[in-house]
């Protein structure tokens, strides 16, 4: 078990040995809800609309995520800053911290979820048709919620002290889990979309059985610690810089589900439940067109904070140049093969050839600035990795909130582009908002480097 050096280790070099195993992982992860997708997609008769109704439950599941995130990207970064500060106890207190306000927020999520499903998914625009497969795959996916906080929320603190390998593996025990498990509670059990949730929930325990084991056993270099009442009443302002720093993963992710329910209620009214298992489907591209992205961006954030933590700002500005270059490259690939081949993408999550006629000119509008997400992306995991909690906030908010959901009701009725207006409320949010973002990042970090100075 290979451990990263981020004190001495070339920065280029880190950045791969941390961005590789977290694509991985990333990838792999996308497999819990992805695979789900191609198999339900696929069952007989019902397969169409039954992918539409479990996107309907997806607001809600990106909650969770938002939640988890706010836990795990809000701590690591604390966590790594600490520990380029030679500051082992304020890591250990954070990473104990970070732990607590997962499980307990898994627990409430998932009674929460459970008691109100059906109120929650009337909201999301749910029709009656769609109630019938959509409410049993929630309620049976909300029971591995405290699993699925543990094993993505813990991860990034694997990651920052070094073992992203083992990050990786947490994430790859439960995805294989979950490949085999879907066709069998699916197909051979004939239990549908509600298989898929039980596939997914059984995962789940199982990466989460595998981070703790990693966190209690004795190659973990910054050990997990269960918090007893006394340590619990003294995390408050732990507890307070985490949920700061974590709120701006938060709000992109609750910003996301606020988009999400946008989209899905007005292409409910003005194309019907076939434009909703379209955007399911665009989501889901999206989904795995990002990870790179993603993976890139948090395998450089531990090693942006640990170098601030250290004071070294030669190797920030280094990082997040090489990020960038390498984050460019691949939106610019990606864009080509979406615009020549959309119908590949297409195929992934449905063999529905009936379909293509609206799902490629959704594709091919909603994917259009495909990369300007480099800019967006890049910028948040700067702000996020040297605890610039306001700026993260800001920009987290500005692309969804301020424009995506706005122009998701302008564009169809102020403007009567109808489905149009939505699928290009999206890539017109990448031109705006991921330029400012990464323009004010940059004014940003070179004005602590000259502070520095």
């Amino acid at each position: 078990m290979k451990r990263i050096d981020f004190e001495n280790g070339s920065t280029f070099s880190n950045i791969l040995a941390t961005a590789i195993p977290m694509l991985v992982a990333q990838i792999i992860n996308l497999l819990y809800n992805i695979v789900d997708r191609m198999y339900i997609a696929r069952i007989p008769e019902i397969g169409t609309m039954a992918l539409g109704a479990v996107g309907l439950c997806f607001p809600l599941v990106i909650l969770i995520t938002a939640f988890t995130n706010m836990y795990g990207s809000g701590g690591a970064p604390l966590f790594s800053i600490a520990r380029g500060q030679k500051d082992e106890a304020k890591a250990s207190r954070i990473q104990d911290t970070a732990f607590f306000l997962i499980l307990v927020t898994g627990v409430a999520l998932m009674i929460i979820g459970e008691v109100f499903g059906k109120p929650i998914l009337r909201l999301f625009g749910t029709s009656d048709a769609s109630m019938i497969y959509a409410l049993p795959y929630l309620r049976i996916y909300l029971l591995g919620t405290a699993f699925s906080m543990v094993a993505t929320g813990m991860n990034p603190f694997i990651t920052a002290q070094g073992f992203a390998t083992v990050g990786m593996t947490t994430i790859l025990v439960g995805a294989v889990a979950n490949i085999v498990l879907d066709p069998i509670f699916i197909f051979v059990f004939g239990l549908g979309p509600e298989g898929a949730a039980i596939a997914t929930v059984i995962s789940q325990a199982l990466s989460a059985i595998y981070v703790l084991r990693f966190f209690f056993g004795k190659k973990c270099a910054i050990s997990l610690h269960l918090m007893n009442r006394e340590k619990i009443s003294q995390c408050g302002g732990t507890a307070k810089n985490i949920i700061a720093l974590g709120s701006a993963a938060f709000i992109m992710q609750f910003t996301n589900a606020m988009v999400q329910v946008s989209c899905n209620s007005v292409l409910a009214k003005v194309g019907g439940d076939l434009y909703v298992s379209v955007m399911t489907m665009v989501n889901s591209a999206r989904q795995m067109m990002e990870t790179p992205i993603l993976a890139i961006a948090e395998g450089t954030s531990p090693i942006i904070s640990y170098n601030y933590g250290a004071r070294r700002f030669d190797k920030i500005k280094r990082s997040i140049a090489i990020m960038v270059a390498m984050d460019l490259l691949y939106t610019t690939v990606v864009w080509l093969f979406i615009r020549i081949f959309p119908e590949v993408v297409i195929g992934i999550f449905s063999n529905d050839k009936t379909i293509l006629a609206d799902a490629v000119p959704a594709f091919n509008l909603y994917f259009s600035t495909f990369i300007f997400m480099t800019f967006q992306h890049s910028g948040q995991v700067v702000f996020k990795s040297l605890g610039r909690k306001k700026h993260a906030i800001f920009f987290s908010l500005f692309r969804k909130a301020f424009i995506v959901v706005p122009l998701t009701y302008m564009l169809p009725y102020l403007f009567h582009m109808r489905t149009d207006g939505v699928f290009a409320a999206e890539p017109i949010s990448n031109v705006v908002g991921g330029t400012a973002c990464f323009v004010t990042m940059l004014f940003t970090v070179r004005a602590m480097a000259k502070n520095q100075e």
